[in-house]
């Protein structure tokens, strides 16, 4: 740019020295002569100051320009030796943590998604799980449930292991083959070279996966059906918010301790999964690959019900911490009461990607909308705090459309759901504040630097309040799952095929991905292998289909907008329970 406005600059001389000599050499009237020359005179003096100032401007811009340069070559160098030294600090922590931690399971992170990524360590405890529609709620003293026409057990979860007494299929327990280690693998190595980019977009090696599909992932939504078979089957509007409520919050909960990133899905992928004994049929496609999106369609057995929604997860890696926003809306159908709930999830953050243990957080508020009787509720997912007081906390209040509180909410996406008055609630959130700043007083801790490390909370249960009804408790999971990627039970299940299931399910089904089966069973450089060629040979199709002008067209799903708040969704189209599988994609 300096090199053509100079130019400009010297061809503008050229030009008005040209100009001049025409003048003197032209036949003019020469009574008009002596004011023509001096006008031309006026205006070659403007040019030549014009030309001067120009010139000025371009010297300054080009000794700036040269300053710039080197600034950046500095920072260049600067940025540079900061990231081997943090590659180095991040191999001696993972080497220290090693020794120190010699035969217990590895910490890592699940990089891609934002609902994969916690230590090993920290899945010993096993804080949250899956909130299965396992496991009977462990009542505590002063807890009431919530009364009803008949209570749903969550002992009626997915299959632990048990044979049904009605003689449904017994599911497996326990993966074909153990996961992987992962220390011998530095995940800085990859994210380094990705500050500031799309996750969606880099592709991390398949250690750091889990042998699920993010559609087969999404399917953990369903594991806590009852919550939904329950909000059905009762009268009051309030209490049925209370069991959404519930179920929103319970759906978060598996985001806790899977270190491993689902495989992402490829373009016209699919999953299915029927469970009679949890009494729904759900089916998934993977609509579109950038943005990544994925829209599932879930039913009750009984047509109690009709859940569904399309998830793009917008995902952002900042250094210390990976980010990341959902998008998408989740609609929830009560067909009984012509009644339809939306919202969307919160924003989750893994913090400590390359040094030290790695923690998550959910924050953000959740507006869940019935869209009948117009009462909301807004969840507030805290974040952790300074002290670690908020870590994993939610609090919110039901409300009808005046806004008049019905009842509050409170407990950790981690643990346990409970609901209260909203006048008891507001009066020990009263007092809980005057000791919280009593203690603050009394702690002898500066608050001008900020730790990575995740903070303890003061206690590891929520303290029950008393008059609360409990509304959700998570389950264990099972004895083996810190060796099974810390999948529940209901995870486990997930990619079970049989021969049966095999003839039914269409080609495009996700049990039907060889990487995703290799890793399963153990088969690592297999499903390295072929992670690899499935990538290829979908880069090969969009472009064939680029050149030929054709453009994808999705099975099972339509773009429309919400039937119910107008956003922009994915809505099932119909027609996939009926088995006609012809015209499908090869996609593997």
């Amino acid at each position: 740019m300096l090199k053509k406005a100079q130019a400009c600059r010297q061809r503008l001389d050229r030009e008005l020295a040209g100009f001049l000599q025409m003048m003197e050499e032209c036949d003019v009237a020469k009574e008009m002569l002596p004011s023509f020359l001096q006008k031309v005179d006026v205006v070659s003096e403007a040019s030549r100051e014009t030309c001067a100032a120009l010139s000025d401007c371009l010297t300054l811009l080009a000794k700036q320009e040269g300053a710039r340069n080197f600034k950046l070559e500095q920072e260049q160098e600067k940025t540079k030796i900061l990231s081997e030294a943090l590659e180095a600090l991040a191999t001696e922590h993972h080497e220290l943590e090693q020794s120190l931690v010699a035969g217990s399971p590895p910490s890592v992170l699940s990089e891609d998604e934002f609902y994969d990524a916690l230590s090993d360590s920290e899945s010993e405890r096993s804080l949250s799980r899956l909130e299965a529609v396992t496991s009977r709620s462990r009542e505590e003293e002063g807890q009431r449930l919530i009364p009803g026409k008949h209570r749903m057990s969550e002992g009626q979860d997915c299959g632990g292991g048990d044979a049904l007494s009605n003689g449904i299929k017994k599911h497996r327990t326990s993966l074909p083959s153990p996961m992987f280690s992962r220390n011998d693998f530095s995940i800085w190595s990859i994210l380094r070279k990705c500050i500031g980019m799309e996750l969606s977009k880099i592709t991390m090696p398949v250690i750091f996966n889990e042998p699920l599909s993010f559609l087969q992932r999404l399917t953990e939504y369903m594991e806590h059906t009852y919550l939904i078979q329950k909000a059905s089957s009762l009268s009051d509007p309030t209490e049925r918010m209370q069991c959404v409520a519930a179920f929103a919050v319970s759906a978060v909960a598996s985001q806790w301790e899977r270190t491993g990133k689902p495989f992402n899905p490829l373009l016209g992928e699919t999953y299915e999964l029927v469970r009679d004994d949890l009494g729904f049929r759900l089916i998934s496609e993977q609509v579109s690959h950038h943005p990544p999106i994925s829209a599932f369609h879930a039913e009750g057995l009984n047509n109690d019900f009709v859940f569904h929604g399309s998830i793009y997860p917008k995902l952002k890696f900042w250094g210390k911490s990976v980010e990341a926003e959902p998008k998408g809306t989740i609609t929830l159908e009560l067909l009984e009461h012509n009644e339809a709930y939306t919202w969307t999830n919160p924003t989750c953050c893994v913090h400590n990607i390359i040094v030290g243990k790695l923690w998550i957080e959910q924050y953000g508020n959740v507006e869940i909308t019935n869209h009948k009787t117009g009462d909301k509720c807004v969840l507030n997912f805290k974040p952790c705090g300074l002290f670690g007081k908020e870590l994993h906390k939610v609090e919110g209040y039901i409300q009808d459309k005046s806004k008049k509180k019905l009842c509050a909410l409170y407990g950790k996406w981690t643990e346990c759901l409970y609901s209260v008055d909203p006048a008891t609630f507001d009066a020990f959130k009263k007092n809980d504040k005057k000791n919280t700043e009593e203690k603050k007083h009394s702690k002898q801790v500066s608050a001008s630097e900020e730790s990575d490390e995740m903070p303890m909370p003061d206690s590891e249960s929520v303290f029950v309040i008393p008059g609360s009804v409990l509304l959700w408790r998570i389950a264990p999971r099972p004895p083996n799952s810190a060796q099974m990627y810390n999948f529940t039970s209901f995870a486990m299940v997930l990619n079970e095929i049989d021969k049966d299931m095999e003839s039914v399910i269409p080609k495009t089904d996700c049990r039907l991905r060889p990487d995703i089966r290799a890793m399963e069973n153990g088969e690592i450089d297999l499903a390295s292998e072929e992670k690899k060629r499935l990538e290829e040979k979908q880069r090969a199709a969009r472009k064939n289909r680029s050149r030929s002008e054709e453009d994808w067209r999705t099975r099972w799903f339509h773009q429309g907008p919400n039937p119910h708040n107008g956003a922009q969704d994915w809505l099932y189209s119909g027609s996939y329970w009926d088995r006609n599988y012809s015209n499908l994609p090869d996609i593997y």
